[in-house]
C-alpha cells in the first residue's frame, strides 16, 4: 500500500508518527529526523511498502519507560538539573574527551550490578570493598570527579532532589551527543542504592573473553535481547581498552595458537607494538575503535567485517547468522545504530531502577547517607 501522496513525505511521516502514539520518549525534532530516513528509503525506490514504514519507524520508537520514570521528571523540582550535568560533562570532555566512553561504561555497569541505582559511586570502607574497587572498574573507568562536581551543584541549587543515579544516566546520554552522536531523552526518577560490593561486578559484568552465547545469556538476564546486546556493544565505538584485557588474545590464546586466529594479523601485528608481551604496566591502552576513537559512529560495525574487533566479545558478534547480519545493518546505516542504540540505552537504564520511598537520595554521591 503506498503511503498518501497528498503532502510532503515528511509532514505526512511525522503526522502517522504521532498519530500512532510513538513513545512520549521522543521529541518532535527526533520523530522528524526518523521520518527523513523513512524519505531517504523512498529516495532509495524502497518506498511502497507498509514493511519498509513499519521497520523504520520500528527504529524510531522507544519503549514507553517504567511509570515511575519520566522524561522532565525535575521540571517543577530542579529545572536546570539536566543542564548542570551537561555543563559539567562538556568541561569533562573538553579537558579529556575520552571520558566521553567512561560515561557510558559507567550508566552501563552501574545498570547491570544491582540495577541503576548509582551504586557504582560509592567508595569502598576499610569493612567493605565497592564496585568502583573492582579490577573491572579500577583503574580503567574514569570521570567520578566529574559526577561529584555536577552533584556538588545540584545540592547547592536544590538540595536532597537530584539522584546520583540519575547523574549517570544524564552524563552517558550526554556524552554520547556530545561526541557527534545525538540527544535523546532520558526519562528520571531514579532514586540511589546504598549497597556496593565489588564481587557482584565478577557475577553481573561480562568480561571482554565471552562468546555469542554468553554474552546473549548475560543480557537476558538483564531483560535485553540479543539485538539490544549488538547495539549496545556500538558503544565501544568510543574509548580505549588497557592492554591487560587483550594480552590472553595476543599471546596466550590457546594451547594451539598464541595469537586468535580469528584476528586480523596485521592488526594484531599493531596491537602487540601498542601492548608488549609480559607488560603489566595498566597504563597502556588501545583505542576501542582506532579510525575515530572519540566519535560516535558506526566505524566499531565495519570494524567488525574485517576481523578487526578488538575483544573476543567483539569479534563474537559474527559468529551467526543473525548477529552478523545486524553487524552489517549498522556497518553502512549509520542513522539506524544511532537510533537503535538511543532506544537501547533508555531500556538499559530501567534496569532494576528503584523509585518512589525505595532507597534514598544520597547528599554526596560517594558515600550512604
Amino acid at each position: 500500500m503506498p503511503i498518501n501522496s497528498t503532502s510532503s513525505p515528511l509532514a505526512r511521516c511525522t503526522a502517522r508518527a504521532l498519530t500512532s502514539s510513538i513513545s512520549f520518549l521522543i521529541s518532535f525534532s527526533f520523530v522528524e529526523y526518523c521520518c527523513l530516513l523513512i524519505v531517504e528509503l523512498e529516495r532509495m525506490e524502497l518506498r511502497g511498502t507498509v514493511l519498509v514504514l513499519a521497520m523504520v519507524l520500528g527504529l524510531c520508537m522507544l519503549p514507553q519507560g517504567e511509570a515511575q520514570l519520566q522524561v522532565g521528571f525535575y521540571g517543577g523540582t530542579c529545572p536546570q538539573a539536566e543542564t548542570i550535568v551537561r555543563e559539567e560533562v562538556r568541561k569533562g570532555l573538553a579537558n579529556d574527551a575520552g571520558l566521553a566512553a567512561d560515561f557510558v561504561r559507567m550508566h552501563f555497569h552501574d545498570c547491570f550490578v544491582r540495577g541503576c541505582e548509582g551504586s557504582i559511586l560509592i567508595d569502598s570502607t576499610p569493612g567493605n570493598t565497592a564496585e568502583k574497587d573492582s579490577p573491572i572498574n579500577n583503574p580503567s573507568l574514569e570521570g567520578f570527579d566529574i559526577i561529584d562536581n555536577a552533584k556538588t551543584r545540584l545540592e547547592a541549587a536544590c538540595k536532597g532532589v537530584v539522584s546520583c543515579a540519575d547523574i549517570i544516566a544524564f552524563a552517558a546520554r550526554d556524552s554520547v551527543e556530545l561526541s557527534r552522536g545525538f540527544r535523546y531523552e532520558v526519562p528520571a526518577g531514579r532514586r540511589d542504592g546504598r549497597v556496593s560490593l565489588s564481587s557482584e561486578t565478577l557475577t553481573n559484568l561480562p568480561p571482554p573473553t565471552f562468546n555469542l552465547a554468553q554474552l546473549t545469556q548475560r543480557f537476558a538476564s538483564k531483560g535485553l535481547t540479543q539485538q539490544d546486546m549488538v547495539t549496545l556493544s556500538g558503544a565501544h565505538t568510543i574509548g580505549q581498552a588497557h592492554c591487560t584485557s587483550i594480552s590472553s588474545r595476543l599471546y596466550n590464546f590457546s594451547t594451539t595458537a598464541s595469537t586468535d586466529p580469528s584476528l586480523d594479523a596485521t592488526y594484531a601485528s599493531q596491537l602487540k607494538q601498542s601492548c608488549p608481551q609480559g607488560s603489566t604496566d595498566a597504563s597502556l591502552v588501545v583505542p576501542m575503535d582506532p579510525p575515530s576513537p572519540t566519535v560516535v559512529d558506526s566505524s566499531y560495525y565495519k570494524n567488525l567485517l574485517v576481523n578487526r574487533g578488538l575483544f573476543e566479545s567483539d569479534q563474537a558478534l559474527m559468529s551467526s547468522t543473525l548477529t552478523a547480519a545486524q553487524v552489517r545493518l549498522y556497518s553502512t546505516n549509520e542513522a539506524a545504530f544511532k537510533l537503535r542504540f538511543a532506544q537501547a540505552m533508555v531500556k538499559m537504564g530501567q534496569i532494576g531502577v528503584l523509585t518512589g520511598t525505595s532507597g534514598e537520595i544520597r547528599l554526596n554521591c560517594k558515600v550512604i547517607n
